[in-house]
């Protein structure tokens, strides 16, 4: 976490057979723009092979950088990869061993996974790949601790993501940890996706959108929570504001959010409480009030658990205070 406003220098890597899209969103989110008030980035393209690389969708891409650059980033993306069952070049595997040895963030997207496992990077340490790939991943890197239905996992200077959409929500969730939420969700907006989904949320939703009144009454009572998420909330309590019973209550639930009441609620109260940590001066205890953890303990126990850092921490490392 750092709230360092200096240019940040970020690596993408790219190959032949590429995804167009897989390789525009760290692009996206960590373009280089005018606007006065956004954080600068310098970002830099590099080529695994020479020459003009091929993408998936039948045109080819261009770039003036190789795996020079990953020695001079401080984040490096690889943004996914072309073949699960093909090692990645030793070049590049050298070139991301090098990189974390130095002390880069390393940055693995949707199969991008594949790439650091064969670097030896995600020995012993959490991580996730694309859903459908899991059980491929978990027996071909069986030292890896994989988290095979979340969004997305950060391991300290080790992340990584499942895939398409899952890799836009973990770039804002490295945004936001660099950055703060107000920055996050300011290029979340440009971007026209959801601010923050927090990691642990399932990568694949069965019943996304509403397909009855029952979804359309579930709706309204998740943005009901939320707008009072210094209350307590039981599943009881909220399934008979849904007009449900508590088993399909439940059953809904997950199929629209992807995990339980329990920590969904605790996922948007722990979103909203590092918002009120870098955006006010309030005191722990009024945050914890104001977003339903009770006591300032909780909120510690919750940042710990959650974040491995404490609240007061991690508001010195936003506002320097």
């Amino acid at each position: 976490m750092n709230a360092d406003t200096s240019l940040a220098r970020l690596a993408v890597v790219a190959f032949d057979r590429i995804s167009p899209f897989h390789l525009s969103v760290p692009c996206l989110v960590f373009e280089n723009r005018s606007e006065s008030d956004l954080p600068p980035f310098e970002l830099r393209v590099c080529a695994v092979e020479p020459g003009s690389l091929r993408t998936r969708a039948g045109f080819s891409i261009g770039t003036r950088h190789g795996l020079a650059a990953l020695s001079w980033a401080d984040t490096v993306i690889v943004p996914s990869w072309r073949d699960a069952d093909e090692r990645p070049p030793e070049p590049l595997l050298k070139a991301l061993r090098r990189a974390h040895e130095r002390g880069a963030q390393i940055v693995g997207l949707c199969l991008g996974a594949y790439v650091l496992a064969e670097a030896g990077l995600l020995d012993g340490r959490r991580a996730t790949t694309h859903w459908s790939w899991s059980e491929h991943f978990a027996a071909r890197f069986p030292r890896v601790e994989l988290q095979r239905d979340v969004l997305y996992v950060d391991d300290g200077r080790i992340t990584t993501s499942a895939g398409t959409a899952a890799a836009l929500d973990c770039c804002l969730h490295l945004l936001r940890r660099r950055h703060g939420a107000e920055i996050a969700n300011r290029v979340a907006r440009r971007l026209v996706v959801a601010p923050h989904r927090q990691g642990g949320q399932a990568q694949y939703i069965e019943q996304p959108l509403p397909a009855s009144a029952q979804d359309d009454r579930l709706a309204a009572v998740l943005a009901w929570a939320l707008a009072h998420l210094d209350q307590a909330h039981s599943l009881d309590a909220l399934a008979e504001r849904a007009l449900m019973s508590r088993r399909t209550f439940t059953r809904r639930f997950r199929d629209s959010t992807g995990t339980t009441v329990g920590h969904w609620l605790a996922g948007q109260r722990l979103a909203r409480a590092q918002r009120l940590l870098e955006t006010s001066d309030h005191g722990l205890d009024a945050i914890a009030t104001q977003t339903g953890f009770g006591s300032a303990a909780s909120l510690r126990q919750h940042f710990a658990a959650q974040l491995g850092t404490s609240p007061s921490a991690y508001r010195r490392g936003f506002r320097g205070v």
